[in-house]
């Protein structure tokens, strides 16, 4: 599996727990384990230009996703076939004023919007009622069971 963490922000943050986590969602997603994932760190101008031309939208935002082959779930029994699954791409800077509200810590929400951008790459969206509730159920168990098997350091979510 080829997971690469790119941070072009001026903030740091833990790429390697974002690999991790991109890592273990793949895995319980059944994704090949040759597939390739990018996540991208940008600041709020470069967030801001990728949300206006991709998504016709002012300002910055916290996760846009690019998905490339459209890959989707697989089973136990079979795996997706292999391929890019995407680009995630974060803005730190959205994400830390998002945390404040929420309460918790940056890291957490970069885990959070991870999660969110890699279940859009594989095809869910919460455009509709029962989409949202089935993408926001899927996205609070999979960080559940990271965050249960692999604490990070600041407080959970």
């Amino acid at each position: 599996m080829s997971i690469e963490v790119n941070n072009e922000s001026a903030m740091a943050a833990d790429e390697a727990e974002l690999a991790r986590l991109g890592r273990f969602v793949l895995d319980s997603m059944y994704v090949h384990p040759e597939a390739e994932l990018s996540i991208i760190l940008v600041d709020k101008d470069a967030m801001e230009r990728l949300h206006i031309e991709w998504m016709d939208e002012p300002g910055p935002t916290d996760v846009l996703s690019f998905p490339m082959d459209e890959l989707r779930p697989g089973t136990p029994a079979q795996k997706t076939p292999a391929g890019v699954l995407g680009d995630v791409v974060l803005c730190p800077q959205v994400a830390e004023e998002q945390a404040r509200k929420a309460g918790h810590s940056v890291g957490e929400e970069l885990l959070l919007l991870t999660t969110h951008g890699m279940l859009h790459l594989l095809g869910y969206d919460h455009a509709e009622p029962e989409e949202e509730k089935e993408m926001f159920g899927l996205q609070r168990q999979l960080l559940a069971d990271f965050l249960g098997k692999e604490a990070p350091t600041e407080t959970t979510l």
